[in-house]
C-alpha cells in the first residue's frame, strides 16, 4: 500500500487571531487561582454571544430577556449544568468539579460553530485542555470533534495519543493508553459493566491500551480489557477478552485473525496454539 503523509496546509489570512486566542487561553490556564468556572463561562460567553460578554451577569438577571436566552447564557458557567457522570455514585466530586468546567468548556466548543469541523483550532485548544482534565497526558496529543469522557479524571495517555471523532472514553474504572495509541471514530472504550441481573450493581475494571495500539471504526473494547502492544481492534469488532501483542482481532467477540508481519516470532506461535484453542472451544 502507498505511503500517504498528511498535507501541510497554508495558513489563512487571519490565522494570527487564532494564535492570539489561543494564547490568552494558555495565560489563564497557567494561573494556579484561576477561576475555572467563571473563565468557561467567560471563553463560551466570547464566542457564542459576544453581545453579553462586557455584561453576562446583568443579562442573565434580565428579565426584559427571553427566559430562553437568560437560560441559555447561565448554562454557559458550568455551575448551571449537570453532567451525566456528577451522578455515578463512584464519582470523586472534588475531582469532578476540578476538570468538568474544562469538558464543559470542550464539549460546548465542538457544538458552536467555531468549533465544528474547525480542525486546527480544535486540535490546538483541546491539546491545551486535555493536561488539566486527564490524570496525565503526554505530548502530542491530538483529539478531533466530539470525543466525550465520564470523569476524564481517570485517563492517562502517552506521547502521540490520536482520539478521532465521537470517540467515547469511558474512565469511570480507568483507562490507560501508552505512546501512538489509535482511536479511530465512533470507538467506545469502556471501564465499567453492568450486572446483567440488577443495573445498578456496577462493576469497575481499568482498560489498557498499550503502546501502538490501534481501535478502528466503531469499534469497542470492554471493561477490564488488555490490547497489547501494536494490536488492532477491526471495525466494529467487540473486544471481550485480552487482545494478544501484535494480533489483530476482528468481529462480536473479537478474535485473532492473523498477526501482524512486524510482529516478533514467538507472536506467531502464540497465534497458531490461539486458533487451535479456539476450535476445541
Amino acid at each position: 500500500m502507498a505511503i500517504k503523509p498528511l498535507r501541510k496546509l497554508q495558513v489563512g489570512p487571519y490565522a494570527y487571531l487564532a494564535d492570539e486566542w489561543l494564547e490568552r487561553i494558555e495565560a489563564s490556564l497557567a494561573d494556579p487561582a484561576l477561576d475555572r468556572p467563571a473563565f468557561c463561562c467567560s471563553v463560551l460567553c466570547d464566542l457564542a454571544y459576544p453581545e453579553y460578554s462586557m455584561n453576562w451577569a446583568e443579562a442573565v438577571s434580565d428579565t426584559r430577556l427571553p427566559a430562553g436566552t437568560r437560560l441559555a447564557l447561565a448554562a454557559l458557567d458550568p455551575r448551571n449544568v449537570t453532567l451525566e457522570p456528577e451522578y455515578y455514585a463512584e464519582c470523586d466530586d472534588e475531582k469532578f468539579q476540578r476538570v468538568k468546567p474544562f469538558l464543559w468548556l470542550w464539549y460546548s466548543f465542538d457544538r458552536l460553530p467555531i468549533g465544528g469541523q474547525n480542525v486546527d483550532l480544535g486540535v490546538r485548544l483541546r491539546r491545551m485542555l486535555a493536561p488539566f482534565i486527564f490524570k496525565r497526558c503526554g505530548e502530542r496529543f491530538k483529539a478531533f470533534q466530539h470525543v466525550e469522557f465520564s470523569f476524564g479524571y481517570n485517563i492517562e495517555c502517552g506521547d502521540d495519543v490520536v482520539v478521532h471523532r465521537h470517540v467515547l472514553l469511558d474512565d469511570r474504572g480507568g483507562i490507560v493508553m501508552g505512546n501512538k495509541v489509535s482511536i479511530a471514530d465512533y470507538a467506545n472504550i469502556y471501564s465499567h459493566t453492568h450486572s446483567i441481573v440488577d443495573q445498578t450493581d456496577v462493576k469497575n475494571a481499568p482498560t489498557i491500551l498499550e503502546d501502538g495500539v490501534r481501535i478502528t471504526y466503531h469499534a469497542t473494547v470492554l471493561a477490564g480489557v488488555r490490547v497489547g502492544e501494536q494490536a488492532m481492534v477491526g471495525a466494529v469488532a467487540v473486544a471481550t477478552k485480552d487482545v494478544r501483542p501484535y494480533h489483530v482481532n476482528v468481529g462480536i467477540p473479537a478474535k485473532s485473525v492473523r498477526v501482524k508481519p512486524n510482529a516478533p516470532p514467538d507472536s506467531w506461535q502464540a497465534t497458531r496454539t490461539a486458533n487451535v484453542n479456539d476450535k476445541n472451544e
